[in-house]
């Protein structure tokens, strides 16, 4: 199986994102704190230091332990990687 870009890795507690790794908390109830934080923090983006970057990542630790963000995180994957091959191939949707 290839290594995934971006995944949570269990037996390390971390979030791998590319080439940069993130510690998370290895509990369920943690990680639904902290993603629903980075969710709340990034709608108040306008503010200093948060910033609305903060959304993404915050739902990508959710999508772990939620199969409704697991699913829509899923989607949004299909459909960017769909895009993505159609401008590779010449096309514009």
């Amino acid at each position: 199986m290839p290594d995934r870009r971006y995944r949570l890795d269990h037996a390390r507690g971390r979030l791998v994102l590319g080439g940069l790794e993130i510690p998370v908390p290895r509990s369920r109830t943690g990680r639904i704190v902290t993603g629903s934080a980075l969710v709340g923090g990034g709608i108040l983006g306008f503010l200093p230091i948060l910033g609305f970057w903060m959304i993404p990542l915050g739902l990508i630790v959710l999508s772990h332990d939620l199969p409704a963000v697991r699913r829509r995180r899923r989607r949004m994957t299909v459909w960017w990687s769909r895009r993505q091959a159609a401008k590779r191939n010449g096309r514009q949707d």
